[in-house]
């Protein structure tokens, strides 16, 4: 076995033993979530908007230790995002965002259409919908919040017992 044999059965255990697999458009960054996200968002924010070149952007909430990267390496910039800034990894041959990380350096907030299986998760909230495309008709029976939320008071009791664990 070649040692490009071997790293890639290496990546195929992982990702058998992940819950999602994931990656770039060109296949140079590939990644796996070891976990389910804490919660997803489809965030319809002017910025997402426009980083991602469609209506919203979904992404799905997790802990950076549950997410591996298991080949390529990613770049990164930081950019304005509301009153903060946002710093997006992405794949430096294809381009594709991959993760972002916002205001806690403990979680990374992963690009969901860049798992292999674009289905795995759907939207769990609906964020800045105040500017949203009036096209887009939002379903019904997932909350939906003009601006940001307390997560305090929409999250269910695991996914905010995930959160403070991992902010300690």
């Amino acid at each position: 076995m070649t040692n490009s044999d071997s790293d890639n059965t290496a990546v195929e255990q992982s990702v058998e033993q992940s819950v999602e697999g994931g990656g770039c458009a060109c296949g140079a960054v590939r990644y796996a979530l070891t976990g389910t996200p804490i919660t997803v968002h489809a965030c319809h924010c002017t910025d997402c908007q426009r980083m991602s070149g469609s209506a919203f952007a979904m992404n799905a909430w997790i802990e950076k230790s549950r997410v591996e990267l298991l080949s390529g390496a990613l770049a990164s910039r930081t950019l304005p995002a509301g009153k903060g800034t946002s710093t997006t990894h992405f794949c430096p041959q294809c381009g594709t965002s991959i993760l972002t990380e916002y205001s806690s350096p403990k979680f990374w907030f992963v690009r969901a259409t860049t798992l292999d299986n674009q289905q795995a998760f759907t939207p769990d909230i609906h964020i800045w919908t105040r500017s949203k495309q009036p096209w887009l008709h939002l379903p019904d029976g997932v909350p939906v919040f003009e601006a940001y939320y307390d997560r305090e008071q929409v999250w269910p009791p695991d996914s905010l017992a995930r959160y403070h664990a991992a902010l300690v």
